[in-house]
Formats: structure tokens, sequence, C-alpha cells
């Protein structure tokens, strides 16, 4: 295996400093990450920040745009019905064939990261990136239990970890109980292979993250 050169490892520390910053939400939507700013606050050089920040448009954590850069992003109400438009068909679809194909350990899988975000549900906003992330890995985790290879390809095109944390950071003690409440529900109902009420469930969860991040985006 060929070893890490400086330069790799470099790009690598200011990636994950990078994108841990946008997930906690350090820069509001719509800012330009000018390389020299960037580079001046991590006290690197602007070399591995623009590769991670090329990466990180590659992954749509960031949006490029030609001629300005790569900016922090932000969602009109429109994007909004848009993205949960399609998360709702998709991922109902996903909840449904995952109660008919998913296996004793990739419920158990589903299982442990329900656990898993209720605790930290309880640890407030400082772990809301690290929430945002579990929940991601449940959403996936469920995908893959569909057996349909294809939904996880376009599943990922209109999922923007982002604009989860967003809809996390305006969640009240209200709201996150039930957004932990669905995340067991829907492995109760996928163990019992019943996909009308995963689908009904998996619906339910996305509707409710809309609302509130519509309400978010009327109050900002």
């Amino acid at each position: 295996m060929d070893a890490m050169t400086p330069k790799s490892r470099a790009a690598d520390v200011a990636y994950e400093r990078i994108r841990k910053d946008l997930v906690a939400g350090r820069w509001p939507s719509g800012t330009h990450l000018r390389e020299a700013e960037v580079a001046a606050e991590l006290g690197m050089s602007r070399t591995p920040v623009r590769e991670a920040i090329r990466r990180l448009s590659a992954e749509a954590v960031l949006h490029f745009e030609p001629h300005l850069g790569a900016k922090v992003p932000g969602w009109t109400p429109r994007d909004l019905e848009e993205i949960f438009s399609l998360r709702l068909n998709l991922e109902g679809l996903a909840a449904e064939l995952a109660a008919q194909n998913a296996t004793i350990a990739q419920i158990a899988k589903l299982d442990r990261l329900a656990h898993d975000m209720a605790e930290i549900a309880t640890q407030g906003e400082a772990q809301l990136g690290k929430l945002a992330e579990f929940n991601a890995a449940f959403h996936r985790a469920i995908i893959e239990s569909s057996g349909n290879s294809r939904l996880e390809r376009l599943v990922e095109l209109v999922t923007e970890l982002p604009l989860v944390v967003r809809t996390f950071a305006h969640y009240d003690a209200r709201a996150m109980r039930r957004s932990v409440s669905h995340h067991f529900e829907l492995v109760d109902a996928i163990r019992a292979k019943d996909g009308d009420w995963a689908r009904a469930v998996m619906e339910a969860h996305l509707r409710a993250g809309r609302e509130v991040m519509l309400k978010g985006l009327m109050q900002d």
C-alpha cells in the first residue's frame, strides 16, 4: 500500500475540519468560502484547502458556482418542497421494500442506530452534526435493506447533509421526541414485515421534517 504523502494528509485534515464546520452550521447559507480566508483560519496553505473544497463540492456539501467558487448551500421554500417531495416517494418505497427484504442483521443494525440517535438527541445542539450523521446512516441502511441499488443512487442525489443538519437545528424538544419515535416505529414495521406500515411511518417522518424546516426558513 502506498504511503500517504504530507500533501494528501493535509488535504484530508482540511477536508475533515471544513466539513465539520459546515455540518455544525458555522457559515450561514449563501456564504462564499474563499480559499485564502479559510486557509488562514485553519493555519495551512491554500493547496490542501483548495483540494478539500473541491471534494466537498463534488459531494454536494458545497455548491460550486463558475467564477464565484464554492458557496454554502441555502434553500428556498420551493427547493424544500421539491427535495422532500422526491424523498417522500423514494424513501417511502425504500421503507416498504425494506419491510419485505431486510435481513435479521440489517434489522439489528437499524435498531442499534435508532438507539444511538435516541441517546445523542438528549445531548443538545453541540451534537447536531453527529446526530445528522447517524440519521443519514439510518436512512441509508433502510435503502440498503430495500434490495434496490438504484434507489440508493437516486436518494443520494436529493439528500443534502447540510439540509438535514439545518432541519435538526430547528427541532424543539417535542419535534425531536417525535423524530426519535419515528425511527423506532420504522424498525418495528420493518421487523414486522409490514410494508404499508413502514411506508406510512417514513412518509410521516419526512413530512414532519419538511414542516419544521419550512417554519424555520420563515424565522431565519
